[in-house]
């Protein structure tokens, strides 16, 4: 029951939020003593769910290569061969639910406790917040927003600022803290100030480890992970915003988007099918159904649902039967992922290896990120799977990296798309093939299993993937500060490859 009043008490509070409203202010939320810190903050949690499991979730899902776009349908053809632009409004809606939503609300919060563990869980979220804003779009309206009328065109800062600007102010509120639990209503860590605190270094390590790869103070960030890893104080579990129900009006936001209407965009990417086939992982069949014509996982090609019929020479009859729909079946009800444990042990495992030349260590995070995945998705033979000559642990250093990073995207795969995406530019990998798609089309041997794949029809000039989106067109419109046009290949600031 109580999952149920919490998800209807923030989807209301979601019902009323416009996509164009300005930044700086939230009449949907008015200041009143009425409304109370306990009574918004879920309101917070929901909101910034929903941008990660719902909208990032989709298109995430596209440029991670999880997703493709179904033979038979049409609605993410712009996703699949990267044809976005400004006019596209693909971030719209998320920069609205984060800054006249959540952000907005958390600096209500603020002004009305003066409970520093209230505080600092507000700053945990706000930091998560601003990280995916800054993730996206490089900068974020940052030092300047959410002032109201007194400043209705914030200036934006650049994504280096808002990084280091969030990460002192968790540094600041943990430093305030008192003894007390969270007294918030407070549905995704239950009130429990550890798990609060572990969340914390959690988003510091990820953070952290962007700053080293971009080439920023790195030596200074380098100690801070070895110390983030050393101290060993992280959540237990998942972050997870688990309200859902497999009810109609209570599902999954993505699922219910998608699918409770009956419609079927969503097929299996061919990258993840063939590195899935390739080490025998039984999680494939959480993520996609079995095509109906070859009664094996088939993945569509990378921007390629209008050129492969021809290629088949069948464009006549060319639909989902050959490919691998997602399995809408386990979206029904489920939580949106913050911050997964299999995630936390992966980047664990990679500061083992590259910084702290602990393999043993090392070795022990990554099997813990797959197990803590499996957990979570598949009944099956863990250790036989960790025990299998693609997967086992051994090689050289860059092949140990390579096996974690690539069991990272696994593992994120019906979890967090936007993190896999992340992940993906910060490390490379997985790598870009050489190949083209009809190159690998006509000889898949010629393939390494798991690679990206350029689009087949893709409109970014010169090719390449998406390196982040475009800044949103209502933030065009109502603010003359927002930065001159950028295009789908131009990266974020931590992306430095």
């Amino acid at each position: 029951m109580k999952k149920i009043f919490l998800l209807m008490f923030a989807a209301g509070m979601m019902a009323l939020t416009s996509c164009d409203l300005d930044i700086n202010e939230n009449p949907n939320f008015p200041s009143s003593s009425s409304i109370t810190a306990d009574l918004m903050f879920p309101a917070v949690e929901n909101s910034i769910a929903d941008v990660v499991g719902d909208q990032m979730f989709n298109y995430g899902g596209f440029f991670a290569q999880y997703f493709e776009q179904a033979p038979t349908a049409n609605q993410y053809n712009d996703l699949a061969e990267l044809n976005i632009n400004e006019g596209s409004d693909l971030f719209n809606r998320c920069y609205s639910l984060l800054y006249a939503g959540a952000l907005a609300d958390i600096k209500d919060i603020m002004t009305k406790t003066d409970n520093k563990s209230d505080l600092f869980a507000c700053t945990v979220m706000r930091a998560q917040a601003l990280q995916l804003v800054v993730d996206n779009l490089s900068d974020a309206p940052y030092t300047e927003a959410l002032q109201g009328s007194s400043n209705a065109m914030p200036a934006w800062d650049d994504g280096k600022t808002v990084y280091e600007g969030v990460l002192k102010e968790l540094d600041d509120a943990e430093a305030e803290l008192e003894g007390d639990p969270i007294t918030m209503t407070d549905p995704l860590l239950n009130k429990n100030l550890n798990q609060w605190k572990g969340y914390a270094n959690a988003l510091r390590l990820r953070m952290y480890l962007r700053m080293i790869d971009g080439g920023i103070n790195a030596a200074e960030y380098t100690a801070k992970v070895k110390a983030l890893v050393a101290d060993d104080e992280f959540f237990t579990g998942d972050v997870a915003w688990n309200v859902y129900s497999n009810a109609a009006g209570q599902y999954n936001p993505w699922y219910d988007g998608y699918y409770s209407l009956g419609t079927r965009n969503h097929c299996a990417a061919y990258p993840i099918v063939s590195y899935m086939k390739l080490t025998s992982d039984p999680r494939i069949g959480y993520a996609f159904n079995k095509s109906a014509k070859t009664s094996d996982y088939e993945g569509q090609m990378p921007g390629s649902k209008t050129l492969t019929g021809d290629w088949m020479g069948i464009s006549s009859s060319y639909g989902n039967d050959y490919v691998s729909l997602a399995s809408y079946a386990t979206a029904t009800a489920m939580p949106i992922y913050l911050f997964t444990q299999s995630e936390l042990q992966f980047l664990i495992a990679e500061v083992e290896l590259r910084f702290n030349n602990n393999d043993g260590a090392a070795k022990a995070s990554y099997e813990a990120g797959v197990i803590a995945d499996f957990d979570t998705k598949v009944d099956a033979d863990v250790a036989g799977f960790l025990s299998g000559s693609r997967v086992a642990w051994g090689g050289t250093t860059t092949e140990k990296l390579h096996k974690i990073y690539m069991q990272k995207w696994v593992a994120l795969l019906m979890r967090d798309h936007m993190e896999a995406w992340s992940e993906i530019r910060r490390t490379d990998v997985p790598a870009l093939s050489a190949l083209s798609a009809k190159q690998v089309f006509d000889d898949p041997t010629a393939y390494n299993a798991g690679d990206m794949i350029n689009p087949g029809v893709n409109h970014i000039n010169g090719g390449g993937l998406a390196k982040r989106v475009p800044y949103p067109s209502n933030a065009r419109t109502l603010n003359k500060n927002t930065p001159p046009v950028k295009l789908l290949s131009d990266p974020v600031f931590w992306d430095i490859h």
